[in-house]
């Protein structure tokens, strides 16, 4: 928990004023899990009392936002050092060769890498719509409460660190028009009610896209249509041009998520898709694309990645030829495979989503690279019949996993295991305390024929936290395995 972090944390940091005040209100926070301001909370744990309502919803939103942003990394640098000196207190039990050295890193952790921007960095942020302070159901912003309390609270999130300005303009507006519309907000599905969340995606560039959720309920598609007409009048040619949208798409459908494929998204105005560049490649970003919400900070992390998995081009930016065949597990929209694909032979991406798989087709023709082949599928199931075609295959062999926080199926840590090319393996980790952990200690446990693990140990030699997401406690950390 958010609430684990940060007390574990101040085990390595003497504790400041400040940071003394953010624990005990923090804690207190994630312990209710409800920021209602009633007569309970503030008597049982006094830290909240005096605090806004805006400044609650900093507290679940941006954690560490009353910190330098210094004593930020300091805290996440701790934090990682601590969850990776368990990987190596566990690596040295498994092997039984010496007693295991509890706080003991066995591989050393480079200093945390800052996030170039640290303000109004997310390109991407979603708006729900509740009752606000006042009661007005028609509150755009975000959420404190929980609907198991029935506490919730929509808060206006003009004042948080992380958003940038044009996403608090087009959630101001998107409730301007909510409010002046005759239908209802959709709170809860089984009440009734049609206009959901918006979702906000920009560029470096400014490119704005909104995408706009609606539960028709019984609704003919005709008084559908009505409404979404007067959605983009509102937004092309009423107040919320000031928006100056590039992208207006429109989603209607009964359940709580669905995909494209589910429901498509209806393009409302303008174009499709925006477009970002990262480490001088071109990215399409359509509605539902996955695409790291730190653009700066994804430079960062994608060129780190980039040298660990073809570490003979050094300093030289990526621009030295090495050769063999780099396997990107759970790809998304091709992004690592792309920027590595110069130093490379070949790249083999393989991705869950197939919308995803088709921007990365798209990508990398957008890039006017050849080299690079996406298959769609879930690994557990495409990667042990690929690793026989691999083996066959000249050159050498290197793996990159960006798995999401569930990590990766065990099925897929078999085939990578057990693939004697591999030498070299790069895992991308937004949880590494999670089941992630579960997954380094398979990669670099002794032979285990139980578990079918009979390829020769991964050992990790390197580690690099990056922060993508400064004013949270969360970062990503990149680890290098090899053998």
């Amino acid at each position: 928990s958010l609430f684990g972090f940060t007390a574990m944390a101040h085990r390595y940091i003497k504790p400041s004023p400040k940071q003394t005040f953010i624990r005990r209100t923090f804690g207190s926070i994630c312990r209710k899990q409800a920021l209602n301001g009633g007569e309970k909370v503030t008597r049982n744990f006094p830290g909240l009392i005096g605090l806004s309502w805006e400044e609650r919803l900093a507290d679940v939103v941006t954690p560490l936002w009353r910190l330098s942003y210094d004593e930020q990394l300091e805290l996440k640098q701790n934090n990682q050092e601590r969850i990776l000196s368990q990987l190596s207190e566990h690596l040295s039990r498994d092997s039984q060769s010496s007693s295991p050295v509890r706080g003991k890193l066995s591989f050393p952790v480079l200093p945390i890498l800052p996030s170039p921007v640290r303000d109004g960095y997310r390109n991407k942020s979603t708006f729900s719509v509740n009752r606000g302070v006042d009661g007005n159901s028609k509150t755009v912003g975000f959420y404190v409460g929980t609907g198991k309390e029935g506490n919730i609270v929509c808060i206006n999130g003009d004042h948080l660190l992380n958003m940038p300005e044009k996403h608090k303009l087009v959630a101001r507006c998107y409730q301007d028009f909510v409010r002046l519309s005759s239908l209802e907000p959709c709170l809860l599905f089984h009440t009734g009610g049609h206009w959901r969340e918006v979702t906000v995606r920009t560029n470096k560039e400014g490119r704005t896209m909104a995408i706009v959720y609606f539960h028709p309920q019984m609704l003919t598609p005709e008084e559908v249509a009505v409404h979404k007409a007067d959605l983009v009048d509102y937004f092309t040619r009423g107040p919320g041009s000031v928006c100056q949208l590039d992208s207006l798409l429109f989603q209607e459908s009964s359940m709580t998520r669905c995909t494209h494929e589910d429901s498509p998204y209806q393009l409302l105005h303008g174009q499709p898709h925006i477009y970002e560049e990262v480490l001088g490649f071109k990215f399409r970003i359509s509605a539902d694309a996955f695409f790291q919400v730190n653009q700066a900070a994804a430079e960062v992390l994608y060129g780190k990645v980039r040298d660990l998995c073809v570490p003979e081009t050094g300093e030289s930016g990526g621009g030295t030829k090495v050769g063999g065949t780099l396997l990107d597990v759970c790809c998304g929209t091709g992004a690592i495979g792309i920027t590595v694909s110069p130093t490379v032979d070949r790249i083999i991406g393989i991705e869950l989503i197939e919308q995803a798989v088709q921007d990365a087709k798209h990508n990398a023709a957008l890039n006017n690279i050849l080299n690079c082949e996406f298959v769609p599928g879930k690994a557990e199931v495409v990667l042990p019949g690929l690793m026989s075609r691999l083996s066959s295959a000249g050159g050498g062999l290197t793996a990159v996993v960006n798995p999401a926080r569930a990590g990766l199926h065990y099925r897929v840590v078999r085939a990578l295991r057990n693939q004697p090319s591999i030498r070299r393996l790069v895992y991308v980790s937004c949880k590494p305390d999670g089941e992630a952990m579960r997954n380094f200690r398979e990669l670099c446990c002794a032979p285990n024929l139980q578990k079918k693990l009979t390829g020769q140990a991964f050992s990790p030699t390197l580690a690099v936290p990056v922060d993508m997401f400064p004013h949270t406690p969360h970062c990503e950390l990149v680890l290098l395995f090899e053998r």
